[in-house]
C-alpha cells in the first residue's frame, strides 16, 4: 500500500543527461520508491534558448532505459511541464504584489557585479536594494527617473528580511541563513519575461504534492529563498535533503560539457544495470561497483550510508 511521499525529478531539458543528472535521479527515485512513495517527472524549461523538446523526449527516454519510471509527468503532460505553466505563475506573483512583497528592478547583473563583489563562501552576489523602494519622496523620484531612462522592461524583485531562515536538511543537518545577507532581494520574473526558477519550483512543488525534494547540495542555498516563499503564499514545503555533488578530475561539479560522461556516450559502452552499480558503489549503497537494478537497491537505500563529501571521477566511468 502507497503512502503520501511523493518525490520528483526535474531536470531542464538542455542537453543530454551527464552522470551527475542520472545520479541525482537515481538517488531521489530509491528515496521516495523506499517509503512506498511516488515520483513524478517535470520538465524545467523556463528557458526557450537553451532547452528543447527533442531533448526531453531523449531524456525521457534515458530514464525508461535505466529503470527509473515515474508515476506522474513528462513532457506530454502539460501541468508538469514549465513553459505550459506561465498562467499558474502568473496568478501567484500576483498575490505577492497585490500583498506588497514585490517592486520593479531596473538593474542590469553588470550594475550589480559593478557594486558588489561576489560573495566569499560561493561566488554569488546579494542584492544591494538600489531600485527597493524606501518611501521617501527622494528615492520615489530617483526610481521614476531611472524607469524612464531604462530600454527594457523591468525585473520584478522580492523583498526579503533581515532575519535566520532555518530548517533541518535530510543530509546536512540543521541550516541557517541571512537572506539579505545571503543574496538581498531575489528575482521572481526576469526583465525578459522569463520566469525565475526560485518562484516556478515552489508553484510547482507546492501545487503538484510534493512532499520530499532530494537534489545537488549545490542548491542547499536556494532552500531558504523557497522557504520564505512558500510562507508569503501559504503553502506547506516540502522536506529536503542534499546529495554530495559527482565532481570531474578537477573537483568541478559535472555539467552537459563533461562530453564523455553524458548518456550519449555512456550508452554505448555500459548496460544500466553497470550505471547504476557504479553510481549506487560511489553512494555508498553497495560494497562494489557490480552491476545492479534501480528495483534491486530499493532494500539498500539508506541516506547514513550516503557520504557528505563530494565525489571525484576519474575521466571515465
Amino acid at each position: 500500500m502507497k503512502n503520501n511521499v511523493i518525490g520528483r525529478f526535474a531536470p531542464s531539458p538542455s542537453g543530454r543527461m551527464h552522470l551527475g543528472n542520472v545520479y541525482s535521479a537515481l538517488l531521489s527515485w530509491l528515496s521516495a520508491k523506499s517509503q512506498g512513495g511516488q515520483w513524478i517527472l517535470r520538465i524545467e524549461d523556463l528557458d526557450p534558448q537553451r532547452c528543447k523538446r527533442e531533448y526531453a523526449v531523449q531524456l525521457e527516454d534515458d530514464l525508461r532505459w535505466l529503470g527509473l519510471d515515474w508515476d506522474a509527468g513528462g513532457i506530454d503532460h502539460p501541468d508538469y511541464v514549465q513553459s505550459q505553466r506561465g498562467d499558474v505563475y502568473c496568478e501567484c506573483l500576483a498575490r505577492l504584489t497585490s500583498a506588497g512583497y514585490t517592486y520593479p528592478c531596473y538593474c542590469s547583473r553588470a550594475d550589480i557585479l559593478a557594486t558588489q563583489a561576489p560573495h566569499e563562501s560561493d561566488g554569488r552576489v546579494a542584492y544591494r536594494g538600489t531600485c527597493r523602494p524606501d518611501g521617501t519622496p527622494e528615492k520615489e523620484a530617483w526610481l521614476l527617473h531611472r524607469a524612464a531612462l531604462c530600454p527594457h522592461p523591468p525585473a520584478t524583485r522580492l523583498r526579503v528580511p533581515d532575519r535566520e531562515i532555518s530548517f533541518t536538511d535530510g543530509h546536512y543537518g540543521a541550516q541557517s541563513v541571512n537572506l539579505a545577507q545571503s543574496c538581498g532581494d531575489f528575482i521572481l520574473r526576469r526583465a525578459d519575461g522569463a520566469w525565475a526558477y526560485q518562484l516556478a519550483v515552489v508553484v510547482d512543488d507546492a501545487m503538484m504534492g510534493v512532499t520530499e525534494v532530494v537534489r545537488g547540495r549545490d542548491l542547499l542555498l536556494s532552500v531558504p529563498q523557497q522557504l520564505y516563499l512558500y510562507e508569503l503564499l501559504g503553502f506547506r514545503p516540502p522536506k529536503f535533503a542534499h546529495l554530495p555533488l559527482l565532481c570531474n578530475a578537477e573537483g568541478q561539479r559535472l555539467c552537459k560539457r563533461d562530453k564523455s560522461l553524458h548518456l550519449g556516450i555512456l550508452r554505448q559502452q555500459y548496460s544500466p544495470q553497470e550505471i547504476i552499480g557504479r553510481l549506487a558503489f560511489w553512494a555508498h549503497l553497495i560494497d562494489r561497483p557490480e552491476p545492479v537494478s534501480a528495483q534491486d537497491l530499493l532494500p539498500h537505500f539508506r541516506w547514513d550510508a550516503i557520504p557528505l563529501d563530494d565525489i571525484v571521477l576519474d575521466a571515465a566511468l
